[in-house]
């Protein structure tokens, strides 16, 4: 081999060592600039997650005084606080309460200062004093139709039906409510649906100061109520396959069901199950509210109603809720019991009886049937 090509080869290896070498330090200082890029951003999260939990100033002891109007929300109640110079920043405090799950906020008023921690503030929030006496109180039941809901706030107020219906279903009001509340969408705008918030006015009792509040701060406590619920279990939302539409219309048939907190969450894995099988929910209370009627029991000509919330004619979740669940068919909605059952039969004593085979669940209809149509002879004959 001649001395100019041993030559050459040395300069074409020494050439790639240089090269390797090269690529060496490009990837080594890549990987430490971006192992420095995290550090720097985790630094920076952390500095700022843990300035946004200090106080606006550990020496100020000003006392401020802050008032947290009935219904407010978290939303709400963080925007107060940042005008008040209590704490910096008011969608932290929004998502730091529901990291927490925090909830239980008092309306009231509050002394509060700039030396307190968001936890020192949150704690105080949760304690709160009615600046007076209530002028207004009324309590609103499970389970109702939003017709009825509607009359009882009637009876309480010098309002008239007519006037609060006009309210809320005027277009421009409903629009004006899903921007101002996360949990509704323009769901509630489908020409299928009765009434665009039933299902979203939490039954409550109802503290007012004012003797004649309007029907706009009426309506917005209770969605407002609805809104802080939900959020409590924004965890399950989240992870729910459904939209929080659907899980109120499951949570209102749950509701209009189940007497116990038992049923609720083993009608709710009934329902799950029928969903995931493809199967109808039929279920009474939707062909009920399909009519427009509360039924006893339904006929053969009931479940022929064409109406989409009649679940023995239409395959899935109903168009919209069927009544005003409370929170414990709303958990049960996010929550189902795990089970094999595809069936259920609701006794008229209020018993719940499960199976999963549709012959049992004939059996058992044929047993006790005969409770629902005596039941409803007697209110015929009173």
């Amino acid at each position: 081999m001649s001395d100019s090509n041993e030559k050459a080869r040395n300069s074409v290896f020494e050439e790639r060592l240089a090269q390797a070498k090269m690529a060496r330090k490009i990837v080594f200082f890549s990987v430490l600039g971006l192992v420095l890029i995290l550090l720097i951003v985790i630094g920076s999260g952390y500095l700022y997650v843990k300035n946004a939990l200090s106080p606006m100033d550990q020496e100020n002891n000003e006392e401020i005084e802050v008032t947290i109007p009935i219904g407010s929300t978290t939303t709400q109640i963080g925007s107060i606080l940042e005008d008040s110079g209590l704490i910096r920043n008011s969608t932290f405090f929004r998502y730091y309460v529901r990291y927490k799950n925090e909830s239980g906020f008092q309306a009231g008023e509050y002394v509060l200062s700039p030396s307190m921690t968001m936890d020192e503030i949150i704690y105080e929030l949760k304690d709160g004093r009615m600046l007076e006496d209530p002028a207004l109180v009324f309590t609103i039941p499970e389970g109702l139709w939003l017709e009825q809901v509607v009359k009882l706030i009637a009876e309480h107020t010098d309002h008239e039906v007519d006037d609060i219906m006009e309210t809320i279903n005027d277009p421009d009001y409903l629009n004006q409510l899903i921007d101002q509340y996360t949990i509704l969408t323009d769901d509630i705008l489908d020409e299928e649906v009765r009434h665009p918030l039933e299902g979203y006015l939490f039954p409550a009792r109802y503290d007012f100061i004012e003797e004649k509040p309007e029907i706009e701060t009426i309506i917005e406590a209770m969605i407002s109520r609805m809104e802080n619920v939900l959020m409590k279990h924004s965890d399950m939302l989240e992870d729910s396959e459904y939209s929080v539409h659907e899980i109120l219309t499951l949570a209102s048939i749950i509701e209009r069901e189940a007497q116990k907190s038992e049923d609720r969450y083993l009608i709710s894995g009934v329902l799950y199950n029928r969903l995931e099988e493809d199967m109808m929910l039929q279920v009474d209370p939707t062909v009920a509210y399909a009519l427009g009627e509360h039924r006893y029991m339904t006929s053969h000509a009931d479940l022929e109603v064409d109406s989409p919330y009649n679940t023995y004619r239409y395959k899935g979740i109903p168009v919209g809720p069927i009544g005003n669940p409370g929170e414990d068919s709303i958990v049960a909605a996010l929550d189902p019991e795990d089970t094999n059952y595809l069936f259920f039969y609701a006794r008229y004593n209020g018993e719940v009886i499960y199976n999963e085979t549709y012959e049992a669940h004939n059996e058992t209809h044929q047993k006790y049937r005969h409770e629902w149509v005596e039941a409803q002879e007697e209110q015929e004959e009173s």
